[in-house]
Parts: structure tokens; C-alpha cells; sequence
């Protein structure tokens, strides 16, 4: 039993220490800022991810967005994550149903915000190099 005990123990203290060591070295090798990535994405307003939470352990997540199929905008990306957060501290949680609002799943990520972030990086880029 104390063999068990030690040996989940040490798993646990083992990936919090991996995954602490993976972010800071993702946070100091590629200037990753998450409260900057944060503001640019809440520019991109529109949908929702909303979740619920049945008695009998299984959730339920669904893409909201219909105007765009289900298009992920960017204050939709940090509402998913969130949400999976919630669900990782959700003890009586045994399954996820992952869906989309009406008639289409997820048409993938609002082109629109794409653009704009893409054309906002390559103007930076240009000014970077004169």
C-alpha cells in the first residue's frame, strides 16, 4: 500500500515539475506573452463555448457561433480554455460530448480574425527590419 502511495505520489510531483519546466522554457525560448496572445484574441468577438454539466458525470460542450458554422473566434478560444480547465478540476467527470451549435460541427477558425493577425504580424515584421 505505501509502495502504491509513494509511486502516485511521485508521478504527480513528476509531470507538475514537466509541466511547469515545459512552460517556462516555452515562455523564455520563444517570447510566448500570454496576456499579450489574451488581448489579441479578445478582439475577435462573436460565439460562445458553453458547457453543461450532467448528474451523471458525462459534459457536454457545445461551439457556438452560428452566424460563422461555429467559426472559433478569438474570444471563443479563451472561453475554451476555460473551459477545459473547468473540466480538468471537475472531479465527478467521467465523459465529453463535444458539438456544435445547429447543423454544423465547427467550420474551423474565423478567417476573418486570421487575416487581420496575420496582416498585424507582417507589418510589424516590415517595421522590425528598417
Amino acid at each position: 500500500m505505501a509502495v502504491f502511495l509513494w509511486k502516485n505520489l511521485f508521478q504527480t510531483t513528476k509531470g507538475r515539475i514537466l509541466q511547469q519546466r515545459r512552460a517556462s522554457l516555452y515562455n523564455g525560448a520563444h517570447d510566448y506573452d500570454e496576456e499579450l496572445i489574451k488581448k489579441k484574441l479578445q478582439q475577435f468577438a462573436g460565439g460562445s463555448v458553453n458547457l453543461s454539466k450532467e448528474h451523471s458525470g458525462i459534459g457536454i460542450l457545445t461551439l457556438n457561433n452560428s452566424r460563422l458554422m461555429n467559426a472559433f473566434t478569438g474570444t471563443m478560444m479563451l472561453e475554451l480554455q476555460e473551459r477545459v480547465t473547468e473540466l480538468e478540476n471537475w472531479k465527478d467527470g467521467k465523459g465529453l460530448i463535444i458539438c456544435g451549435a445547429g447543423n454544423t460541427f465547427c467550420s474551423g477558425s474565423d478567417l476573418n480574425a486570421v487575416k487581420a493577425i496575420s496582416n498585424s504580424q507582417a507589418i510589424l515584421f516590415n517595421f522590425s527590419e528598417h
